[in-house]
């Protein structure tokens, strides 16, 4: 079976939190971005990241390496 990358698989429907990043809070480190195991982190025209909601697990690990406290994870509605 060939592998598919993970920026084709939506994958929202499985978390239960979701990460929001503050933008005053945000150093433009891209840290969240290396992190994000499953490329669901872009970065705008302006250079500031992107959740990519669809492709979010909501695993928290930008959160958990964001530095500055940007990322806050939130229950899902």
């Amino acid at each position: 079976m060939a592998s598919v990358p993970s920026d084709v698989i939506h994958t929202a429907s499985w978390r239960t939190f979701r990460p929001v990043i503050a933008l005053a809070k945000c150093t433009k480190c891209y840290v969240c971005w290396k992190f994000c195991p499953d490329v669901a982190i872009a970065i705008d025209g302006d250079g500031w990241p992107v959740i990519r909601l669809d492709y979010c697990k909501g695993c928290g690990i930008c959160a958990e390496e964001c530095k500055p406290l940007a990322i806050e994870m939130v229950k899902e509605d």
